[in-house]
């Protein structure tokens, strides 16, 4: 059954956020204060969009039409006017129709993208593998939390699409596909070009 669109109030940033990743945060603008308490209080969620246009602060930026919604896990105010946060992310979505409040804020109406089943990666794709765990034991849980489903091309894929050093706009191309194994074809290249993984043969 597909879900009804939910309302959701956006955070356009300069970066991607992917499913079931962890992004902290630092929140000193009011609208983003208050949008944050909000969240806190009622555990509800907000959307993380990759900036395309505009900055971070002053008038609205204008959001990426796909983003990732994002649930705060941890908070902290050691410095007055300045909180620091953790959030884990969720679920993609497209927007379908955003609106600026008067304080700057943008609330949108979005529409829940699926994901794809957990399947493995191909044999073809099997040589990522080595890789991605040796990263993963490096960074520790706390930078790239358990589970760990390293049988499961989605949440292989997006852990690469978190860690590589690549531009925000080939993260965000990678966010977009809906296909699992074409997203880790795609990251294998780039490995092989970039030396770090041989090809096969």
């Amino acid at each position: 059954m597909a879900e009804h669109p939910t309302e959701l109030p956006l955070f356009p940033l300069h970066t991607v956020l992917v499913p079931e990743a962890h992004l902290p945060l630092k929140v000193f603008e009011a609208r983003y204060m208050d949008m944050i308490k909000d969240c806190i209080k009622t555990g509800e969620a907000f959307g993380v969009c990759l900036i395309e246009e505009g900055q971070e602060v002053g008038a609205p930026a204008v959001p990426a039409k796909v983003g990732t919604s994002a649930r705060v896990l941890e908070w902290d105010m050691a410095e007055l006017g300045i909180l620091q946060i953790v959030v884990g992310g969720e679920r993609r979505f497209r927007v379908a129709h955003a609106v600026a409040q008067r304080d700057g804020l943008l609330r949108a109406v979005v529409e829940w993208l699926p994901e794809a089943t957990t399947q493995a990666p191909s044999a073809a794709l099997a040589d990522t593998l080595p890789l991605l765990e040796a990263v993963v034991a490096d960074a520790g849980i706390k930078a790239i939390p358990q589970p760990h489903r390293f049988d499961d091309a989605n949440w292989v894929g997006y852990r690469y699409t978190e860690i590589l050093p690549i531009p925000m706009k080939a993260k965000q191309k990678l966010l977009e596909l809906d296909d699992p194994l074409m997203r880790l074809t795609i990251i294998r290249q780039f490995l092989i070009q970039r030396g770090l993984l041989k090809p096969a043969g």
